[in-house]
């Protein structure tokens, strides 16, 4: 994790220290929800292995916001950074080990360190920019140009995640999905 934070922005090693010493060790089964709707986010997660999903229901049809694998956060993280209720679910894929830890400590270890503030400022303007960038591929590609562009990024993931969430994640119906695993070679 600190070599993960450490990309993201230089701190200290003391203060990096201080701060990686507080997550707590946290191993979730696959298929296990551990955010869900309605619930006001406790922890900030760090995935050190497994893969989980974020996602809503809406008509019945279950929407994937997010896939997160190691090294990254994980969870409902607007609901942690705002303290308000979650709208969506996360769930494991497989099994996981996480790292978490709790508001309280996040708050006063951020406001004790300025660079921490930085660090997470800047983790969140990256986690901000990818976000733009899977909804400027929904909305602006073609369903072959998002299979193309998740398998570039993300190919590894293919024997971890269902296909099915997979296809729901790039909004692609299942049938098509499958025929361009068939089709496309990457």
């Amino acid at each position: 994790m600190k070599n993960f934070l450490s990309q993201i922005f230089k701190v200290d090693d003391d203060i990096l220290d201080e701060y990686a010493s507080n997550w707590l060790e946290y191993s979730i089964p696959k298929k296990t929800i551990f955010s869900e709707p309605e619930k006001i986010e406790p922890y900030l997660y760090f995935v050190k292995t497994g893969v989980q999903k974020a996602y809503f229901f809406n008509e019945g049809k279950e929407h994937i916001l997010f896939f997160s694998y190691a090294p990254s956060f994980s969870g409902a993280m607007d609901s942690f950074l705002t303290q308000t209720p979650s709208r969506f679910y996360v769930e494991t894929i497989t099994d996981s080990q996480l790292l978490r830890l709790p508001k309280r400590k996040h708050e006063q270890l951020i406001q004790k360190y300025r660079p921490l503030e930085t660090l997470f400022r800047k983790a969140t303007e990256n986690i901000l920019i990818g976000m733009i960038e899977r909804h400027n591929e929904l909305m602006a590609y073609n369903v072959e140009t998002r299979f193309k562009k998740f398998m570039g990024r993300s190919s590894h993931l293919i024997n971890s995640i269902p296909q099915k969430d997979i296809a729901a994640y790039l909004r692609i119906d299942q049938t098509n999905f499958s025929k361009l695993m068939n089709r496309i070679v990457i």
